[in-house]
């Protein structure tokens, strides 16, 4: 089991950037796939991101490749997610979540982080 604590978000102007991260604890991190979700009010929660265990293959929503990138260091058991060219659609509760196996699929995230509220205003 991996304990998940995100942090980093707040308030953004659109076009600006933010970073935010999830800080783990437990042994399994550095061999856990990870991934990044979000919901908007009234809304499904929703892929985002995902990186494998080491970091070499990651993926990217369609609505956010290219402006966001996922990234992860297992010395630091911490997980990032660089946010870029921000707009107010992408305003949201960001999970990060940790996996078995490097997947796009909320059902397969067995351990979730409490949520780190981003808004970005217009």
């Amino acid at each position: 089991q991996v304990q998940l604590v995100e942090s980093g978000g707040g308030l953004v102007q659109a076009g600006g950037s933010l970073r935010i991260s999830c800080a783990a604890s437990g042994r399994t991190f550095s061999s856990s796939a990870m991934g990044w979700f979000r919901q908007a009010p009234g809304k499904e929660r929703e892929f985002v991101a995902a990186i494998t265990w080491s970091g070499s293959n990651t993926a990217h929503a369609d609505s956010v490749k290219g402006r966001f990138t996922i990234s992860r260091d297992n010395a630091k058991n911490t997980l990032y997610l660089q946010m870029n060219r921000l707009k107010p659609e992408d305003t949201a509760v960001y999970y990060c979540a940790a996996s078995s196996s490097f997947t796009t699929l909320r059902s397969l995230y067995h351990d979730w982080g409490q949520g780190t509220q981003v808004t970005v205003s217009s």
